[in-house]
């Protein structure tokens, strides 16, 4: 793996520890909890973490053979159908790998590449692989506040 693919994978590995840390430690009954007056349950910030690394892995990294029905995104807002905790952590999982697929898959060369989305308009791939590593941040840092003091 060339060396700057390589920084950036670890860089993506390490940023996701929190929410990976906080999502061991969830249980069913936390899923449905949320702060009010956020809409948002800890399901579907769990599932919307999922959802958009795979619209990344597909959208901006390209990478090919990639199937997601984003939901959390199609809808933009919680339906409370995400209350499967098993469901949810094979799904983030499997996003995970997903991205980190694309990621490895990505040459040095590749990070520089500039790329644009409706989204957050033109960005080079290292500077839109931060944008989906913050995104993962800061939604963890959501749930950790709703299993703290939310209900449900």
């Amino acid at each position: 793996m060339d060396p700057r693919t390589a920084s950036l994978l670890a860089l993506f590995t390490e940023g996701r520890t929190r929410f990976i840390n906080l999502l061991d430690k969830l249980t069913g009954a936390d899923l449905p909890k949320k702060l009010a007056p956020s809409p948002n349950s800890i399901g579907f910030l769990v599932r919307h973490i999922g959802d958009v690394e795979l619209l990344f892995a597909k959208n901006v990294f390209g990478l090919e053979g990639v199937h997601v029905r984003a939901s959390t995104v199609a809808t933009g807002h919680d339906t409370g159908e995400w209350t499967d905790l098993a469901a949810l952590k094979a799904y983030v999982l499997e996003s995970s790998d997903t991205l980190r697929r694309a990621i490895v898959a990505t040459p040095d060369a590749g990070w520089d590449k500039v790329i644009e989305t409706k989204e957050f308009g033109r960005k080079t791939k290292a500077e839109a692989l931060g944008r989906i590593v913050t995104h993962t941040a800061y939604h963890a840092g959501q749930i950790g506040i709703v299993v703290k003091y939310g209900t449900g």
